[in-house]
C-alpha cells in the first residue's frame, strides 16, 4: 500500500479496509450465533444439537438404544454425538471467520497491523 514514488500508505484507505472488515466479521459473528449444527453417534441414534457458539442446545436419545444394564454405552454414544456437533460448529466458525481472520492478519489485508485488536482474533 506505498504509494507510488515512496509515499506514506493511504491512512483513510488502511481505516476504510478494517472499518470493512470489521463489519464483516460481526455479521459473521452474528451467523454464528445464530447457526445450530447437529452431530451424530450410533448410526442416528443420539443426535446432539448444539449453537454456532458451542452451547449444547439439545440431545435426542432414541428409545431403543436405551438399555438400563449398559448405561456406559449410551453414555459414550452421548459424548461423541457431542464431540461430533462441536466439531462441525468449529468448522463452521472457520468457514465463517477464517477468510476475514486472515485477510486481517497481514498477506492480502492490512499488511503489518496485525489483528487490528479485533474480539475473537
Amino acid at each position: 500500500m506505498v504509494q507510488p514514488g515512496g509515499g506514506m500508505p493511504d491512512m483513510q484507505q488502511i481505516l476504510q479496509q478494517a472499518q470493512q472488515m470489521q463489519q464483516q466479521m460481526l455479521e459473521a459473528q452474528q451467523e454464528i450465533a445464530q447457526a445450530e449444527v447437529t452431530g451424530t453417534s450410533g448410526g442416528g441414534m443420539v443426535t446432539a444439537t448444539v449453537s454456532g457458539e458451542l452451547e449444547l442446545k439439545k440431545l435426542d436419545i432414541d428409545p431403543k438404544i436405551v438399555d438400563p444394564d449398559d448405561v456406559e454405552t449410551l453414555s459414550d454414544l452421548v459424548v461423541a454425538a457431542v464431540r461430533d456437533a462441536t466439531s462441525n460448529a468449529q468448522q463452521l466458525q472457520q468457514e465463517k471467520l477464517g477468510p476475514i481472520a486472515g485477510g486481517l492478519g497481514g498477506g492480502e489485508g492490512l499488511p503489518g497491523m496485525g489483528n487490528l485488536g479485533l474480539p475473537g482474533m
